[in-house]
Protein backbone atom coordinates (compact mmCIF):
# COMPACT_ATOMS: atom_id res chain seq x y z
CA UNK A 1 0.00 0.00 0.00
CA UNK A 2 1.47 3.67 -0.94
CA UNK A 3 0.15 6.68 0.85
CA UNK A 4 0.88 10.39 0.38
CA UNK A 5 1.79 12.52 3.03
CA UNK A 6 2.08 16.02 3.04
CA UNK A 7 3.47 17.76 6.60
CA UNK A 8 3.18 21.80 6.44
CA UNK A 9 3.47 24.86 8.87
CA UNK A 10 5.74 27.42 9.05
CA UNK A 11 9.51 27.63 9.74
CA UNK A 12 10.57 27.11 13.32
CA UNK A 13 7.47 24.27 14.28
CA UNK A 14 9.60 21.46 12.87
CA UNK A 15 7.51 20.88 10.07
CA UNK A 16 10.76 18.97 7.98
CA UNK A 17 12.34 16.85 11.50
CA UNK A 18 8.20 15.84 11.56
CA UNK A 19 8.32 14.11 8.06
CA UNK A 20 11.88 13.02 8.77
CA UNK A 21 10.95 11.11 11.59
CA UNK A 22 7.90 9.23 9.85
CA UNK A 23 9.84 8.54 7.07
CA UNK A 24 12.60 6.89 8.99
CA UNK A 25 9.47 5.03 10.90
CA UNK A 26 8.84 3.30 7.86
CA UNK A 27 11.99 2.61 6.28
CA UNK A 28 14.47 1.69 8.79
CA UNK A 29 12.27 0.63 11.46
CA UNK A 30 9.23 -1.20 9.36
CA UNK A 31 12.13 -2.34 6.56
CA UNK A 32 9.38 -0.50 4.52
CA UNK A 33 9.79 2.05 1.71
CA UNK A 34 9.99 6.07 2.57
CA UNK A 35 10.30 8.83 0.14
CA UNK A 36 11.23 12.89 1.60
CA UNK A 37 11.22 15.75 -0.29
CA UNK A 38 10.97 19.64 1.26
CA UNK A 39 10.54 22.80 0.59
CA UNK A 40 10.85 26.13 2.76
CA UNK A 41 10.57 30.23 2.13
CA UNK A 42 14.30 31.98 2.56
CA UNK A 43 13.45 32.93 6.12
CA UNK A 44 15.12 31.02 8.88
CA UNK A 45 11.93 31.25 10.88
CA UNK A 46 8.23 31.77 10.16
CA UNK A 47 8.30 31.56 6.53
CA UNK A 48 6.46 28.69 4.77
CA UNK A 49 7.63 25.32 4.99
CA UNK A 50 6.27 21.53 3.61
CA UNK A 51 7.27 18.13 3.36
CA UNK A 52 6.06 15.51 1.24
CA UNK A 53 6.52 11.97 2.63
CA UNK A 54 5.70 9.10 0.32
CA UNK A 55 5.10 5.90 2.54
CA UNK A 56 5.53 2.05 1.31
CA UNK A 57 5.63 -1.72 1.19
CA UNK A 58 7.15 -2.16 -1.93
CA UNK A 59 9.76 0.14 -4.20
CA UNK A 60 8.43 3.80 -5.09
CA UNK A 61 9.30 4.86 -8.44
CA UNK A 62 8.25 8.70 -8.03
CA UNK A 63 9.64 10.25 -5.01
CA UNK A 64 7.12 13.03 -5.43
CA UNK A 65 3.18 13.64 -4.69
CA UNK A 66 0.84 13.96 -6.85
CA UNK A 67 -2.89 14.03 -4.15
CA UNK A 68 -2.14 13.65 -0.58
CA UNK A 69 -3.73 10.94 1.19
CA UNK A 70 -3.07 12.89 4.65
CA UNK A 71 -2.48 16.21 4.89
CA UNK A 72 -0.72 17.36 8.40
CA UNK A 73 -1.17 21.59 8.71
CA UNK A 74 0.08 23.20 11.89
CA UNK A 75 -0.56 27.08 10.42
CA UNK A 76 -3.30 28.77 8.65
CA UNK A 77 -1.12 29.23 5.35
CA UNK A 78 -0.68 25.66 4.76
CA UNK A 79 -4.44 25.15 5.14
CA UNK A 80 -5.48 27.32 3.02
CA UNK A 81 -2.82 26.72 0.00
CA UNK A 82 -2.80 22.71 0.58
CA UNK A 83 -5.77 21.86 1.56
CA UNK A 84 -7.94 22.05 -1.76
CA UNK A 85 -4.99 19.12 -2.99
CA UNK A 86 -6.11 16.97 -0.20
CA UNK A 87 -7.16 13.43 -2.34
CA UNK A 88 -11.21 13.23 -1.47
CA UNK A 89 -11.92 11.25 1.35
CA UNK A 90 -8.12 12.01 2.40
CA UNK A 91 -7.44 12.42 6.03
CA UNK A 92 -6.67 16.20 7.67
CA UNK A 93 -4.84 16.83 10.69
CA UNK A 94 -4.90 19.86 11.87
CA UNK A 95 -3.20 22.17 15.05
CA UNK A 96 -6.64 22.80 16.78
CA UNK A 97 -5.77 26.38 17.81
CA UNK A 98 -3.57 27.83 14.56
CA UNK A 99 -6.15 26.85 12.10
CA UNK A 100 -9.54 27.31 10.94
CA UNK A 101 -11.10 24.83 8.73
CA UNK A 102 -12.88 26.09 5.58
CA UNK A 103 -14.48 23.95 2.65
CA UNK A 104 -13.03 20.63 2.75
CA UNK A 105 -13.54 17.88 0.18
CA UNK A 106 -16.39 15.99 0.94
CA UNK A 107 -15.61 12.71 2.76
CA UNK A 108 -12.36 14.15 4.29
CA UNK A 109 -11.79 12.85 7.77
CA UNK A 110 -10.61 15.41 9.96
CA UNK A 111 -8.69 15.20 13.34
CA UNK A 112 -7.83 17.86 15.23
CA UNK A 113 -4.97 18.40 17.88
CA UNK A 114 -4.01 21.08 20.18
CA UNK A 115 -0.51 20.01 19.41
CA UNK A 116 1.16 23.82 20.92
CA UNK A 117 -1.03 23.61 24.01
CA UNK A 118 0.21 20.42 24.78
CA UNK A 119 4.04 21.02 24.47
CA UNK A 120 3.68 23.95 26.29
CA UNK A 121 2.26 21.86 29.14
CA UNK A 122 5.58 20.28 28.86
CA UNK A 123 7.34 23.13 29.22
CA UNK A 124 8.75 23.42 25.34
CA UNK A 125 6.45 24.80 22.65
CA UNK A 126 9.02 23.43 20.28
CA UNK A 127 7.82 19.71 20.53
CA UNK A 128 4.47 20.77 18.94
CA UNK A 129 5.74 18.79 15.98
CA UNK A 130 6.71 15.92 17.68
CA UNK A 131 3.33 15.85 19.69
CA UNK A 132 1.96 16.14 16.19
CA UNK A 133 3.45 13.17 15.08
CA UNK A 134 2.66 11.30 17.61
CA UNK A 135 -1.26 12.11 17.44
CA UNK A 136 -1.13 11.20 13.51
CA UNK A 137 0.66 7.89 14.53
CA UNK A 138 -2.36 7.30 16.59
CA UNK A 139 -5.40 8.45 14.33
CA UNK A 140 -4.08 6.90 11.28
CA UNK A 141 -1.74 4.34 11.71
CA UNK A 142 -0.42 4.42 8.95
CA UNK A 143 3.37 3.45 11.24
CA UNK A 144 3.01 1.51 14.47
CA UNK A 145 4.01 3.35 17.75
CA UNK A 146 7.25 1.76 18.33
CA UNK A 147 8.40 2.59 14.84
CA UNK A 148 8.16 5.80 15.26
CA UNK A 149 8.60 6.16 19.37
CA UNK A 150 12.28 4.44 17.70
CA UNK A 151 12.69 6.97 14.92
CA UNK A 152 12.18 9.69 17.57
CA UNK A 153 14.72 8.72 20.05
CA UNK A 154 17.09 8.25 16.57
CA UNK A 155 16.49 11.49 15.24
CA UNK A 156 16.62 13.74 18.31
CA UNK A 157 19.82 14.83 20.00
CA UNK A 158 20.21 12.70 23.50
CA UNK A 159 20.21 15.47 25.72
CA UNK A 160 16.17 16.11 24.56
CA UNK A 161 15.24 12.64 23.75
CA UNK A 162 13.37 12.65 27.21
CA UNK A 163 11.41 15.66 25.81
CA UNK A 164 10.48 14.75 22.81
CA UNK A 165 9.58 10.78 23.94
CA UNK A 166 7.46 12.55 25.79
CA UNK A 167 5.77 15.33 23.37
CA UNK A 168 5.43 11.76 21.02
CA UNK A 169 3.42 10.21 23.96
CA UNK A 170 1.18 13.42 24.66
CA UNK A 171 0.43 13.34 21.44
CA UNK A 172 -0.35 10.01 20.94
CA UNK A 173 -2.61 9.54 23.69
CA UNK A 174 -4.39 12.20 22.96
CA UNK A 175 -4.95 10.66 19.65
CA UNK A 176 -6.19 7.33 20.67
CA UNK A 177 -8.57 8.99 23.16
CA UNK A 178 -10.08 11.08 20.34
CA UNK A 179 -10.35 7.55 18.03
CA UNK A 180 -11.74 6.10 21.44
CA UNK A 181 -14.23 8.87 21.87
CA UNK A 182 -15.67 8.70 18.22
CA UNK A 183 -15.83 5.42 18.25
CA UNK A 184 -18.02 5.45 21.18
CA UNK A 185 -20.07 7.86 19.45
CA UNK A 186 -20.19 5.91 16.10
CA UNK A 187 -18.97 8.96 13.94
CA UNK A 188 -16.12 10.23 12.58
CA UNK A 189 -15.50 13.72 12.06
CA UNK A 190 -16.08 13.85 8.39
CA UNK A 191 -16.89 16.65 5.76
CA UNK A 192 -20.17 16.84 4.07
Amino acid sequence: MLTELRVAGFGGQGVILAAIVVGKAKAIFEQGYATMTQAFGPEARGGSSSAQCILSDEPILYPYITQPDVLVVMSQEAYTRFAPELKPGGILVVEQDMVHLGELPVGTKVFAVPATRLAEELGRKVVLNIVMVGFLGAVTALVSAESLRNAVKDSVPPALEKLNLEAFDKGFAYGEDLVRMLAGEGKALVSE
